[in-house]
C-alpha cells in the first residue's frame, strides 16, 4: 500500500474575514495543500505560525497590531515556515520591505487562483515565485536601473570585478543552472533542459548561492541581470 503523500501546511493570514474564506476555498482546491489556520492580524500570524508550524504563511502586508512585513521578519526568524506576501498594494516600498523580511514570494490579490496555488507549492520547495511584474521591478533594482534603461551592448566592459569573481568561481554546469533560473524556469524544467535530477539541479543552485554569497533564489536572478548573463527581455 503506497503512504499518503504528505501535505503541505498553509496558514492564512488576513484581517478580512471574507478574504480569509476565500483563500481556504482556493487552496482547497488541491488536495496536497491543508489549511492549519488563520490569523487576522500580524501577532496573531506570529503566534500561529510558531505554534501550528506551518510550511508556507500567506501574508497580507497592511493588518493591525503588527503589520506583515514585521510579523514576515518575526517568522523568517522564529521558524523553517516560508512566506508568500499577497496583498492589494502595488508599491514598491511594500514589495522591497517584503522581500528584505525574508518573503519567498510576493503577489498581488488579483492573482490568478492558478499562480497563487503555485506560489505555494514553490514557496514549500524552497523556491520563490513572485508576479511577472513583480520580477522586473526586483531586478531593476538590484541593477540599478531606471525603468527606461536597458542592458548596456557590452556587458563585460562594465561588469562589477566582484560579480566578474564570482562568475569565475561558477563551474560550466552552475552557470546554465543559474541562467535557467534567471530565464523563468523551475527545478523540474531545468533538470529536463539539462538532462539531470532535480537533486542535481537543488545541489548546483545551492553552490551559487554559497559562491555568490546570495540569499535566496530572488537575489540569484538579480545577480544574473546585474552580471548581463541574459537580457531583461528574457524574462518570463
Amino acid at each position: 500500500m503506497n503512504a499518503t503523500p504528505k501535505k503541505t501546511r498553509v496558514l492564512i493570514c488576513d484581517d478580512q474575514p471574507l478574504i480569509r474564506s476565500s483563500l481556504e476555498l482556493i487552496l482547497g482546491t488541491d488536495e496536497t495543500l491543508e489549511v492549519v489556520g488563520t490569523a487576522a492580524d500580524g501577532a496573531q500570524a506570529v503566534a500561529s505560525a510558531l505554534e501550528l508550524r506551518p510550511d508556507v504563511v500567506l501574508m497580507d502586508i497592511q493588518m493591525p497590531v503588527l503589520d506583515g512585513v514585521a510579523a514576515t521578519a518575526h517568522i523568517t526568524a522564529a521558524s523553517a515556515a516560508k512566506v508568500v506576501v499577497l496583498t492589494t498594494f502595488d508599491r514598491d516600498d511594500y514589495l522591497f520591505d517584503a522581500i528584505d523580511a525574508g518573503a519567498s514570494g510576493f503577489l498581488l490579490k488579483n492573482t490568478e487562483p492558478e499562480m497563487l496555488i503555485a506560489a505555494v507549492h514553490a514557496a514549500a520547495e524552497g523556491q520563490a515565485l513572485l508576479s511577472p511584474e513583480v520580477t522586473l521591478r526586483i531586478i531593476r533594482r538590484g541593477t540599478g536601473q531606471t525603468p527606461t534603461e536597458t542592458v548596456p551592448e557590452s556587458p563585460a566592459s562594465v561588469l562589477d570585478p566582484e560579480d566578474q569573481r564570482v562568475l569565475d568561481a561558477l563551474t560550466a554546469r552552475e552557470l546554465e543552472v543559474l541562467i535557467s533560473l534567471a530565464s523563468g524556469l523551475s527545478n523540474t524544467e531545468i533538470a529536463a533542459t539539462l538532462s539531470v535530477s532535480e537533486a542535481t539541479v537543488k545541489t548546483h543552485l545551492s553552490n551559487v548561492l554559497a559562491k555568490a554569497g546570495l540569499r535566496d533564489r530572488v537575489q540569484a536572478v538579480v545577480f544574473a541581470y546585474r552580471a548581463h548573463l541574459i537580457p531583461l527581455t528574457e524574462s518570463r
